[in-house]
C-alpha cells in the first residue's frame, strides 16, 4: 500500500534530541525553540514567531489576543478543520459560515462584507491547500470594518501571497507543524503577528500568564500571575525535531513540489476530457504543494474512486465535512446566505500520496492506477 501521507524525517532529529537531553534543558523556549523562532522571524519577515504546542493553540492564543469575548461574531469558512471554529468557540463566540470559491476552496472574499454585523470582531481566512485566500480585499474590508484579520495558515508554510508569508498579512498568524504537514515537530505549530505591541501580552499568555519570560531575560528579579494564561510552550524535544527540518527546509519543499508538478502535469490528459478537475493556482499566489487534490463530478464517483485506489494499493482520502453540517457547527454557529459551492465541492475532492521523498515509482504508480480507473 502507498501511503497517503508519512511524516518528514531529514536524519539529524535523533541527534538534534539527544543535543537537547545533554542541554539539560528539555522544556520550552530552550535552545532550539528559540532557533527555529530566529529562523521563521528571519525567512518570513515577521516581527513575532512564538513556537506554540499545535496550530490550535496559535489559533487559541490569537482569538485571545484579538479581545474576543462571548456574544462577538467570528467569519469563517465551513470547509476547514474544527480547530479553525474551537478557538474561537472557547471564547464564546458566535460562527459565521460564509461560503467558498469553487476554484481554490478558500472563503468567498465577495460574501465576507455581507456577513458583517455590529458583533463581528473576527475574519478568518483558511489557505488551504497552502493557497493564498485573496489578501488584499480581506485586509480592506477588515480596515473599513474595524476587525481584526487571523489568517488559519495551518497549510501555509513557505507560501506566499503577493511576496508576502501566510501567516504574516494578517493581524495574527498561525501555521502547523503537524505530522501531516510539510515540516513537522509530530504535534506542534507557530503564532506570527507583525505588531510588537501584543508581545508582552502573548508571552505572559503562552507561559500560564505569569511574566516569566521577562524573568529569565532578566527584567524582572522574580515572576508572578499577571493575568490569564496556559500551558502553549512546546518541549525543546519536539522543537529540535524540527530544526532539523528546517535546516532541510529548502530540500523537503523542492521534493515536495516535484511531486506535485509530476502529478499536475501526468493527469492534465484527464482534465483536458473533463473526467477530473485540477488545482487553480492564482497567479498572484506560490504555493507550498502541501496537497494534490483533484475533483470528481460528485460523491458517489469520489467514493468509487477512493475505493478502486485502495482495492489497488493506494491510500487516498477525502477531506472535511463541512462544519456548518456537523453538530457542533449547528450549535455554535450559523450559515450566512446560500451554500452553494461548500458542500459540494467538498463532496468531491479527493486527496493523493503527498510526502517528502515519495518514490518515482510509486509515483508513477499512483498515476497508472488513476488512468487505470478512467479505462476501465
Amino acid at each position: 500500500m502507498i501511503d497517503f501521507n508519512i511524516a518528514p524525517h531529514t536524519g539529524n532529529e535523533v541527534k538534534y534530541i539527544q543535543e537537547a537531553i545533554a542541554s539539560g534543558k528539555i522544556c520550552g523556549d530552550g535552545t532550539f525553540t528559540k532557533k527555529c523562532s530566529q529562523w521563521m522571524k528571519e525567512h518570513f519577515y515577521t516581527n513575532q514567531a512564538f513556537l506554540t504546542t499545535s496550530c490550535t493553540h496559535a489559533l487559541e492564543m490569537a482569538a485571545v489576543l484579538s479581545g474576543v469575548k462571548p456574544g462577538d461574531e467570528v467569519i469563517l469558512p465551513s470547509y476547514t478543520f474544527v480547530s479553525t471554529a474551537d478557538a474561537f468557540v472557547q471564547r464564546g463566540a458566535s460562527l459565521v459560515f460564509v461560503d467558498i470559491r469553487p476554484d481554490t476552496m478558500n472563503l468567498d472574499e465577495t460574501l465576507i462584507e455581507d456577513a458583517i454585523t455590529e458583533k463581528t470582531k473576527v475574519i478568518v481566512p483558511v489557505h488551504y491547500a497552502g493557497v493564498a485566500c485573496d489578501m488584499d480585499t480581506i485586509m480592506n474590508i477588515a480596515t473599513r470594518h474595524h476587525l481584526k484579520v487571523v489568517e488559519d495558515a495551518a497549510q501555509g508554510f513557505a507560501s506566499y501571497y503577493k511576496g508576502k508569508s501566510l501567516g504574516t498579512i494578517g493581524d495574527f498568524g498561525c501555521l502547523s507543524f503537524h505530522e501531516t504537514k510539510n515540516l513537522s515537530m509530530g504535534e506542534g505549530g507557530a503564532l506570527f503577528f507583525q505588531n510588537n505591541a501584543y508581545q508582552e501580552k502573548a508571552e505572559i499568555l503562552r507561559e500560564k500568564g505569569t511574566d516569566r519570560s521577562k524573568f529569565f531575560r532578566g527584567q524582572i528579579d522574580k515572576y508572578t500571575w499577571q493575568d490569564y494564561g496556559s500551558s502553549y510552550l512546546p518541549s525543546d524535544l519536539n522543537a529540535a525535531y524540527l530544526w532539523a527540518q528546517l535546516e532541510m527546509a529548502d530540500d523537503i519543499q523542492n521534493d515536495r513540489m516535484a511531486t506535485w508538478n509530476f502529478y499536475n502535469e501526468a493527469l492534465k490528459p484527464l482534465a483536458d476530457k473533463e473526467l477530473i478537475e485540477q488545482p487553480f493556482i492564482p497567479k498572484d499566489c506560490i504555493h507550498n504543494a502541501h496537497m494534490y487534490y483533484i475533483k470528481l463530478p460528485n460523491l458517489e464517483s469520489r467514493s468509487d474512486f477512493i475505493h478502486y485506489l485502495r482495492e489497488h494499493g493506494v491510500m487516498s482520502v477525502f477531506h472535511y465535512i463541512p462544519l456548518h453540517s456537523a453538530p457542533a457547527g449547528k450549535k455554535y454557529g450559523r450559515f450566512f446566505g446560500e451554500d452553494r459551492y461548500t458542500t459540494k465541492e467538498s463532496e468531491r475532492l479527493v486527496r493523493l500520496p503527498m510526502y517528502y521523498q515519495l518514490s518515482q515509482a510509486d509515483k508513477e504508480y499512483v498515476v497508472k492506477t488513476i488512468f487505470d480507473y478512467f479505462n476501465r
